[in-house]
């Protein structure tokens, strides 16, 4: 096996110094020293949020007030980093949810572990879960960094619903059964 030997093309003296960089490096620095500062004073003024953003992950109620999760757990399997916990229970009686199989009942979020990647939101069939264009959480310990239901509910608050699919399906059964 023959070894070929490369030479390399000798270096002119602007190369050898590194001038050319010098000088760009500094006109990037000379740029922006000169440009007007774009301070905001935190928290009071918030930089703008653009379309699209992906925040902190809340769930959310139907216009009537109910927990649409009916605890089918899509979005903790399709989370990457296993953010989401869910224990499914039971729907009560008479809680005007009856045609739900199934409800969580606990719903933790681990916002240490959260990526932020909205598999979550887009998994979800009943269109339970957002995410909102909060962008700074603090907590003082890891505990306080685990959003459980009732902290979930308040953050996302109630959703305006396109679909009231609940209530279709309620009215399509009423019109159908015997007793009507």
């Amino acid at each position: 096996m023959a070894v070929k030997i490369l030479r390399q093309k000798p270096l002119s003296l602007a190369e050898k110094v590194y001038l050319p960089q010098v000088v760009a490096g500094m006109r990037i620095t000379l740029k922006h020293m000169f440009a007007r500062a774009q301070t905001l004073q935190y928290p009071e003024q918030r930089p703008e949020i653009p379309p699209g953003y992906r925040g902190v992950p809340t769930l959310v109620k139907d216009p009537n007030g109910r927990e649409k999760c009916v605890s089918c757990q899509l979005c903790e399997f399709v989370c990457p980093p296993k953010a989401i916990r869910i224990t499914p229970g039971s729907v009560p009686e008479g809680s005007g949810r009856d045609h739900v199989e199934k409800a969580p009942k606990a719903f933790d979020i681990d916002m240490l572990r959260c990526i932020y990647c909205g598999l979550c939101q887009e998994v979800c069939p009943e269109e339970a879960i957002f995410l909102q264009n909060q962008f700074s959480m603090s907590g003082y310990s890891r505990s306080e960094m685990v959003n459980d239901k009732g902290r979930l509910y308040e953050a996302g608050g109630t959703l305006p619903d396109r679909h009231f699919k609940w209530d279709k399906k309620r009215a399509a059964e009423e019109a159908h059964s015997p007793h009507a």
